[in-house]
């Protein structure tokens, strides 16, 4: 079903992870899916990794979109400018914006007080995960809102209910996701009047290229990760964060979702969409009730 067809949409960050699975299902669903980072085949980003935006818009390509790679830091308000004109210019609109700047992995130091870890780590990872996704929306916006119906998606880590009393990796970490979550609901304000639509989107335990790694498996052999951390049963591909935000922009009501904060599992059940292999993940819910709790990793009434 190509029922984005004719739609145009803008994954900023979609050389890798999650920004990539949306990419693809953007395009599997027929709509022409600019995709921007860092990382080209001729260039690597402070990241180090090997993915690249060519790579995705092929796989955009394959599975029926179209896909554009277009090099562009975030953090350089003329690049995101120019970006903005190249998209009016080649296609007249913007429906879709997805805000998936991260790039922060190797930035991160794991439960350590503000006072012991990098200040300069720290404040960089604000400016990669907070600064690039406003610059993008102030160019961006002027022309998504030409058009009625446009939808802007902030990519986070955690939902509202799940994060709001939890402590998420360290100070600048939890900042950066809160911040994400909180910048949806003042679109949803903005927005309102355009008739467009804001939200925030997490993953669960996403299979990442990083995580597959980190593991030493590939997505074919996934579950022998289980071996090392039993509780990566609830992991998901993050084509399952794409199909939920493909299925968002899809949704003729999507206005009633305005403002809110939702995960790709509680989305999979509104929309009744799975993942790759059949299954409805919900990370959350498992975090809180099984891993949280001390429990057996078990899936079972999870996905």
């Amino acid at each position: 079903m190509t029922s984005l067809k004719g739609k145009v949409a803008l994954v900023a960050g979609g050389t890798r992870g999650a920004g990539r699975g949306i990419a693809m299902e953007l395009g599997a669903a027929g709509a022409t899916v600019y995709v921007t980072g860092r990382t080209t085949r001729n260039q690597i980003s402070e990241y180090g990794r090997k993915e690249t935006i060519e790579e995705t818009a092929e796989l955009v390509n394959e599975l029926g979109g179209t896909g554009i790679a277009v090099q562009v830091d975030h953090l350089i308000p003329d690049q995101v400018q120019s970006l903005i004109e190249r998209i009016e210019k080649e296609q007249g609109r913007l429906d879709i914006l997805v805000n998936d700047i991260w790039g922060s992995e190797n930035l991160m130091e794991w439960d350590i007080p503000v006072w012991e870890h990098s200040l300069d780590k720290g404040m960089r990872m604000l400016r990669l995960a907070i600064d690039t996704h406003i610059i993008t929306s102030h160019y961006a916006l002027p022309l998504l809102i030409k058009n009625k119906g446009g939808l802007v998606v902030e990519v986070t880590d955690g939902t509202e209910e799940y994060n709001q009393n939890r402590y998420r990796v360290s100070l600048f970490y939890d900042l950066a996701k809160s911040s994400v979550i909180r910048m949806a609901k003042a679109l949803a304000h903005e927005l309102s009047a355009y008739d467009c639509t804001a939200v925030a989107v997490s993953p669960g335990w996403m299979r990442s290229e990083i995580m597959l790694e980190v593991f030493g498996v590939t997505e074919e052999n996934w579950k022998d990760a289980i071996e090392k951390e039993p509780h990566f049963v609830i992991s998901e591909t993050p084509r399952y964060i794409g199909r939920a935000i493909s299925a968002i922009a899809k949704d003729p009501d999507k206005k009633r979702l305005n403002g809110g904060s939702f995960s790709s599992g509680e989305l999979a059940k509104m929309y009744h969409f799975r993942d790759l292999d059949g299954s409805q993940p919900e990370a959350f819910r498992y975090l809180a009730e099984v891993q949280e709790a001390g429990k057996p990793a078990n899936s079972e009434g999870y996905r």
